[in-house]
């Protein structure tokens, strides 16, 4: 076989800021088109990010009602050795698709990275499946995962924990809840701190659909895209701890839905007339 025979173009990744329309009711725009690309296959709804088993599956079971065809099962995992056991794996065998509930990216990320279900996941995306993550679910999809940080102030020194995540999105640091919880000034100060990094921020009922190096937004909030590669002065590491940062030519794009971004030039790429803008 040739080379390019065995090449494949890994699969949708779904980064959602929280809170999705999942009302019955409702236009349930984020659902609605990962059912679309699911095409009826397999869903794996995760709820490994919670402490407990809190009923989420029986809220996403509900919220997919009438717009995926396919199967739905819960993936929970009381202890870490449950992402290596063969029950876990006969349970994702097959899947189209995982879908990763909120809670706590510490814990996500604890119990599947270095795993066997942790390399399933990698294989997963690496051979097109589909793999979508809200609130903590989304911040996970990090190769260096925020995790914690004061909200509603100023980016300041020291003020954000951050940590590996799953390695999904290379070079980039995800926050969620993003307007609405006030959190600019908190991923300003993580891309103080990795400045290689691209800040991506989304709000509530908001994706980042990215596929193919390119980035699209659905949804009916907006997404942040912050690039420190052309900062000229960042005061981060001579202010003491707690301190306010200075930051010089941070470049930022506010995109709303329908609107794209290539991630391989960090550029937004322009919007046509056709595209629908109030979905």
């Amino acid at each position: 076989m040739s080379e390019a025979s065995h090449e494949r173009t890994p699969g949708p990744l779904f980064i959602i800021g929280g809170h999705e329309d999942r009302d019955p009711d409702g236009r349930r725009t984020i659902l609605a088109a990962i059912a679309k690309r699911l095409g009826g296959g397999k869903l794996v709804i995760a709820t490994i990010a919670s402490h407990s088993r809190t009923g989420y599956f029986d809220d996403y079971r509900a919220a997919f009602e009438g717009l995926h065809r396919g199967e739905l099962v819960e993936l929970y995992l009381d202890q870490r050795s449950d992402a290596d056991s063969p029950a876990t794996l006969d349970l994702v065998e097959g899947a189209s698709g995982i879908f990763f509930t909120g809670g706590n990216q510490t814990r996500l990320v604890s119990m599947v990275a270095g795993t066997a279900l942790g390399a399933w996941l990698a294989r997963l995306h690496e051979e097109g499946g589909l793999i979508a993550g809200t609130s903590a679910g989304a911040s996970a999809m990090s190769a260096t995962m925020l995790v914690s940080g004061d909200s509603d102030d100023s980016g300041r020194r020291g003020a954000v924990a951050m940590a590996p995540g799953l390695g999904l999105m290379e070079d980039t640091i995800i926050d969620q809840h993003f307007a609405q919880r006030g959190r600019i000034g908190r991923l300003v100060a993580a891309l103080a701190a990795a400045p290689g990094s691209l800040g991506l921020g989304l709000d509530e009922d908001t994706a980042a659909v990215v596929e193919d190096g390119k980035l699209s937004v659905i949804g009916s909030g907006a997404a942040y895209l912050l690039d420190p590669a052309g900062v000229s002065f960042s005061d981060v590491s001579e202010v003491r701890t707690g301190a306010p940062i200075t930051v010089h030519d941070l470049c930022a794009h506010v995109l709303g839905t329908g609107a794209e971004f290539d991630l391989a030039t960090r550029k937004p790429l322009a919007v046509s007339d056709e595209d629908a803008r109030h979905g």
